[in-house]
């Protein structure tokens, strides 16, 4: 996977402090191994860069928390609600969740290469 391809298509990605090129390459050399592109065909690159992608937040998730002296990485799912004073709010967070996604269900990225990774591993059917 090359890095600049990467940060060109996912601008969120460019603050080096953050989202390192060491962490990058890591992530993106790991997930050309578990992207097959024989499944994939010409959507390899974007399968193997929503990987990255993936693990990236988590590892932004990581340096946050350990910045404000908590845990890095520690686990935790959707929030689904939030009260702040007497103003509280609930969200449907089963509505935004691929089914039987677990640990990818944890990131955007992560929902998106999990449903992509089925249609590809199946084929895609149209009627």
């Amino acid at each position: 996977m090359d890095n600049k391809v990467f940060r060109a298509t996912f601008p969120e990605f460019n603050d080096l402090s953050v989202y390192p090129d060491e962490a990058l390459t890591a992530w993106g050399d790991f997930a050309t191994t578990q992207v097959n592109c024989n499944r994939w065909k010409g959507s390899t690159n974007m399968g193997i860069m929503l990987y990255a992608a993936h693990e990236m937040v988590l590892i932004g998730q990581g340096l946050k928390a350990a910045a404000a002296g908590g845990v890095p990485c520690a686990v935790s799912g959707p929030t689904s609600a939030k009260t702040v004073g007497s103003v509280s709010v609930t969200y449907d967070t089963q509505a935004a969740v691929e089914k039987d996604a677990g640990y990818w269900n944890l990131t955007t990225y992560g929902k998106q290469f999990y449903r992509l990774s089925r249609m590809f591993g199946t084929g895609v059917i149209q009627a």
